[in-house]
């Protein structure tokens, strides 16, 4: 042992603790893949509300000529609410998409993660509950008008479109859920 000596300075490696994950003997990271779930499930989610807002604003304008039933969903208070209930869940799946880019693009410097995972988990089941009652709301009234007409045809396409977003915004809430009480609980 002539070159090499210890001092007794030099703290010793940690060594990891049994419960956590390596990537060095797995090959494999479990945390970019959630991330990139929950960027496609907020990307659908911007998608089908987009959609669904939109198929209740334009109608096709020979059928609007007639005036034998209202035209607009302005004129049924149910299909208003179920149209900002979709713009306001397409602005909030549109602040996540860029929440969620810039965090993979600066490494989280937009905002902390503990917030983030509180606002999400709070916000995914408002925006759920939002979109449900809105949906429900807007099959009353389907019901209540008659088949065939413009109007019927784009608030049924809006409900199937704003329930399919509920499910979407159901997977995220999810997500946001494990990782809220990942970060709680572990």
């Amino acid at each position: 042992m002539s070159g090499y000596t210890v001092s007794p300075a030099q703290p010793p490696l940690p060594t990891p603790s049994p419960f956590s994950y390596s990537v060095a003997s797995t090959r494999w990271n479990s945390s970019p893949s959630i991330h990139t779930a929950n960027l496609y499930l907020r990307f659908l989610a911007l998608v089908l509300s987009f959609g669904s807002a939109l198929s209740l604003a334009v109608l096709s304008p020979t059928e609007t000529k007639v005036k034998k039933h209202p035209t607009s969903f302005l004129d049924y208070p149910q299909l208003l609410y179920c149209f900002t209930a979709n713009i306001m869940v397409f602005l909030y799946a549109a602040y996540q998409l860029f929440k969620g880019i810039c965090d993979i693009a600066h490494r989280g410097i937009f905002i902390s993660d503990k917030v983030s995972d509180y606002i999400s988990f709070i916000f995914d089941h408002l925006a759920g509950y939002v979109l449900v009652s809105a949906s429900s709301v807007a099959v009353q009234t389907i019901q209540q008008m008659d088949n065939g007409n413009a109007l019927w045809k784009a608030a049924l396409v809006s409900v199937c479109m704003s329930f399919t977003t509920f499910l979407v915004i159901a997977a995220s809430a999810l997500l946001s859920g494990y990782k809220f009480c990942k970060r709680i609980i572990w």
